[in-house]
């Protein structure tokens, strides 16, 4: 391809609060419309904003969560436009001075690590909701969401392939949730995307005209939107056409993107300081505060899982990849189960199964306690792993059964007996003398046959390192 990917992104993410940015009004989704809605938010005469502090406090952990310049002193500003679910007139947003300045996310791709630059995060309250048809031939407004806290972070043109910006969404997605500041509900609106694509040709400098995908709340609608919006002006601009900046939608159901308006420009919006609200002042002892109070990050953790528990760069950054992930498997630490099979299993048989009914680690049928009590049984050598997985695959019906009861059920008790094993062991080698000499002429492969058919004779319930050791000891006289 003669073209290389330019994008960048913009994260609008709802703080977890329980009051509005500006007022003291109630933040809850799914609410009666405009059961939420409060004089300040539907702009009635002489009402005057009161910044939440709760919200200031969760920019800065996100802030120091990306080692980023916390600004001392920021400003809020007024973004005009019309809209009919803004009843203002304008945004309270923040424009030249916002709170979080210059920092950094980074993100595996492949075997290297990239470095996504944050340019800044800013404070600012959400618009309301408009619905249509509701009413028929009529638009509805609802004023439930005006004035929800958000931040929102806004990246370099960092990226340059779907597969990046999805990996970057996601891993922020992780990071807000771990810090506290967001609950990551993405079809409640709560982590959405506005994604910048543009396409330059290979060895320029020149950036190409971008424009904006608006509202994605979906990674796998950001990858969509992105694969598509990227042919389109491929094949636009080698068919000899140009490209306008613009804001897009993407439809889920056509998988393509539309137009929705021409990009505005920052002067457009007019932005100016809001008379009504003082200069954020924040403090370095501010900072020194909540720093105090900010949880191991995921990068820390990951490393110390390495050091500490002895899993693999790759277990470690499969545990780390969310906050319920990493919940579920110190649940497992806690129990006192072997920290490496534990991610085994959940990086292994659960994720497969989680992924294949398309539910997350937090819903799984098999709790913490239970899967617990079946590593124990492969950590005792009571059965094998075979024995396990079809252990699982009951739990994973009826997590009400208790693994030893189904172990004696099923007759999955492995056999560690020496005396046993050593008779099994005797037996295949005398009806299996070919293989034997196979062995002993060089061919190392019959020895894994002459296992496989202790284990046969036995069932599956010979232990299977018992079964090596006692058949090398026998081949090797």
């Amino acid at each position: 391809m003669n073209w290389d990917i330019v994008i960048g992104i913009e994260t609008h993410v709802q703080l977890k609060t329980n009051t509005k940015q500006f007022s003291g009004a109630p933040v809850e989704f799914g609410k009666e419309p405009n059961s939420q809605a409060c004089l300040v938010s539907m702009a009635y005469p002489g009402v005057l904003p009161v910044l939440n502090k709760e919200s200031v406090n969760s920019a800065i952990r996100f802030g120091l969560s990306i080692e980023a310049e916390i600004a001392s002193r920021s400003i809020f500003a007024r973004k005009n436009y019309f809209y009919p679910d803004l009843p203002k007139g304008y945004q309270i947003s923040q424009f030249e001075l916002p709170i979080v300045g210059k920092g950094k996310l980074s993100i595996d791709i492949g075997d290297d690590l990239k470095e996504v630059r944050i340019l800044r995060a800013h404070l600012e309250e959400d618009a309301g909701k408009s619905s249509h048809g509701v009413i028929e031939g009529k638009s509805g407004i609802d004023l439930n969401r005006a004035g929800t806290p958000l931040l929102e972070i806004v990246t370099e043109p960092d990226m340059s392939s779907a597969e990046e910006a999805v990996t970057y969404a996601k891993k922020l997605h992780n990071l807000v949730q771990w810090i506290g500041i967001c609950d990551g509900n993405m079809q409640e609106g709560s982590f959405r995307c506005d994604v910048n694509v543009s396409v330059k040709k290979k060895d320029t400098d020149v950036l190409g005209t971008r424009r904006e995908i608006k509202n994605l709340n979906s990674f796998r609608f950001i990858k969509q939107a992105i694969d598509y919006e990227v042919n389109w002006q491929i094949e636009r601009l080698e068919d000899g056409g140009e490209i306008e900046q613009a804001t897009i939608l993407f439809d889920p159901e056509s998988g393509e993107t539309r137009s929705m308006r021409s990009k505005e420009e920052a002067n457009d919006y007019r932005y100016f300081p809001d008379p009504d609200l003082l200069p954020l002042i924040i403090s370095d002892e501010d900072i020194k505060k909540i720093k105090k109070l900010m949880p191991e990050l995921p990068e820390e953790m990951k490393l110390r899982f390495e050091k500490d528990l002895g899993l693999s760069a790759y277990d470690a950054e499969g545990i780390t990849s969310s906050l319920d992930v990493t919940q579920y498997f110190l649940s497992l630490i806690d129990l006192g189960v072997n920290p490496k099979l534990s991610a085994n299993w959940i990086l292994g048989n659960l994720f497969s199964k989680l992924k294949e009914k398309d539910i997350g680690i937090e819903n799984s049928p098999i709790p913490p306690k239970k899967l617990s009590s079946l590593i124990s049984r492969i950590q005792d050598k009571t059965i094998s792993n075979n024995a396990a997985k079809q252990i699982f695959e009951i739990l994973w019906e009826d997590s009400d059964k208790e693994v030893d009861l189904i172990i004696d059920e099923l007759g999955l008790k492995q056999i560690s007996d020496s005396n046993k094993i050593d008779e099994i062991v005797d037996e295949v080698m005398k009806t299996n003398s070919a293989m034997v000499e196979e062995f002993k002429s060089g061919k190392d492969k019959a020895f894994n046959a002459l296992i496989g058919q202790v284990m046969k004779a036995s069932k599956g319930k010979a232990n299977p390192s018992q079964v090596a050791s006692i058949l090398k000891e026998k081949l090797s006289k």
